[in-house]
């Protein structure tokens, strides 16, 4: 069905037909690259969660030593976040993203030759930095090319790379640390690095060859189908070029939004950082049982993102979706501590806590998008330094959830104050926001 909005003879069914027709379109020429490049970042983050017992020997680590290095990532990814988007919108999505894997690929493959503890700080922060601006370039190229009533779904499809990461990354990990530990006479945490890494320069480039900056670069589109795309994104975002991060950062809820997605990421990086510690202390010792049991609320938390995406376009409602989300969460990390020593209560705990935090995360992303549109460059470093503020939430879980580790012997007390973040990040969805992210999206003016 040819698609044009000047066609006056097209009725309404015909009309959301061939937009739906057009977005599968869209999304199955970007989705599956961006999908990819996606899961290796977030597995690139949580990597280090799997190497931990290896790692902590070899380099006589403590928890808290290892909670400071798994931090310095993300200190070096929030320095250089904002920076990195506004480079992105200066010189297009397409080179910044590329740039970003490829740099962040060489990082990574030179952990190998880590063997003191300044040098896993020095190369933790580095990765940190190269990596810095991709998710929310990702987020921010996808509203290039997708209407603000898809991106729940869209979103929700982005961030099952971040579940898939979880899903297949931790039993392969598993292999990886028990299977390949003493080949070519390097330990396993060493492959685990080397295979994490050497692809993300390959996709660099793939990105470069096949992703567009702009719908109008885009030659797998008829010209009609590019006007008509180009028309539905920009109803929602009027004055697109104009703008700036402080226009931004002065908008009501700008900095709530902030605030909420640091609570959401305490969360997050307290289940990416200690879920292989948490089934271990639970009596597990197989190291391919734990990945294989760490992969559980990824499973979970996929399903979710698939069908919360869903209901949130359908209804074109956003924010008590995520608050929702969030209070399963909540609920998930006080089991985990209640059931700590019981491992089957434990990994069904961890299954409501994955189904909850890592389903939030995309419901939250169509939010930010939502207040900042029309902002033009404002909302590239915009999304940014939302996602910037809550990556401080990386900083702070990992070394708190270690200090209290070392000083009591136990996570639970750490799984308690995570649930407490969450329960007041729900509260502040529920009522700290401005009318602007309480109305509902609708398909169709």
């Amino acid at each position: 069905m040819t698609i044009s909005v000047l066609n006056p003879n097209s009725s309404l069914a015909e009309v959301v037909s061939a937009e739906k027709a057009l977005i599968r379109k869209v999304a199955w020429r970007l989705m599956p690259l961006i999908m990819v490049c996606y899961l290796f970042a977030f597995f690139d983050r949580i990597n280090i969660s799997f190497a931990k017992f290896q790692l902590q020997t070899d380099l006589s680590l403590s928890d808290t030593a290892y909670g400071l290095g798994a931090s310095l990532f993300v200190i070096g990814y929030v320095l250089f976040e904002v920076p990195s988007n506004i480079m992105l919108y200066k010189v297009g999505a397409r080179r910044w993203i590329a740039r970003i894997m490829i740099s962040w690929g060489v990082a990574t493959a030179l952990m190998v030759f880590v063997n003191a503890e300044w040098q896993f700080y020095v190369l933790r922060f580095i990765i940190g930095a190269m990596e810095a601006g991709f998710a929310p370039g990702v987020l921010f190229y996808l509203t290039l090319w997708f209407p603000q009533t898809y991106r729940g779904r869209i979103t929700s499809t982005l961030f099952l790379a971040s579940a898939f990461a979880g899903l297949l990354g931790a039993p392969i990990s598993g292999l990886v640390l028990g299977g390949m530990d003493g080949v070519m006479q390097m330990r396993g945490w060493h492959w685990l690095f080397l295979l994490g890494g050497l692809p993300c320069i390959a996709l660099g480039f793939a990105v470069l060859k096949i992703l567009k900056d702009r719908v109008a670069d885009a030659h797998w589109l008829t010209d009609a189908e590019k006007t008509y795309l180009s028309s539905r994104i920009a109803q929602h975002e009027p004055n697109k070029h104009g703008g700036s991060l402080l226009t931004a950062l002065k908008m009501p809820g700008f900095l709530m939004l902030g605030l909420i997605y640091f609570l959401i990421q305490v969360a997050s990086y307290g289940l990416n950082f200690w879920a292989p510690q948490l089934i271990r202390s639970a009596g597990v010792e197989s190291p391919v049982m734990i990945g294989l049991l760490t992969a559980i609320p990824y499973i979970c938390g996929a399903i979710s993102m698939v069908v919360i995406g869903r209901l949130s376009d359908a209804s074109g409602e956003r924010r008590k979706f995520v608050c929702g989300l969030v209070v399963l969460g909540a609920v998930g990390f006080f089991c985990a501590g209640i059931f700590a020593q019981h491992t089957s209560m434990l990994v069904l705990s961890l299954a409501m806590l994955g189904g909850g935090i890592v389903a939030s995360i995309p419901a939250f992303w169509t939010l930010p998008p939502k207040l900042l549109a029309g902002a033009g460059a404002g909302a590239a470093g915009g999304i940014a330094l939302i996602n910037t503020l809550g990556q401080f939430g990386g900083i702070v879980s990992p070394v708190m959830v270690g200090h209290i580790k070392d000083i009591t012997g136990s996570t639970t007390p750490a799984l308690y104050v995570i649930g407490v973040s969450t329960v007041i990040a729900a509260g502040l969805l529920l009522w700290a926001l401005p009318e602007k992210l309480r109305t509902l999206d609708k398909s169709h003016d």
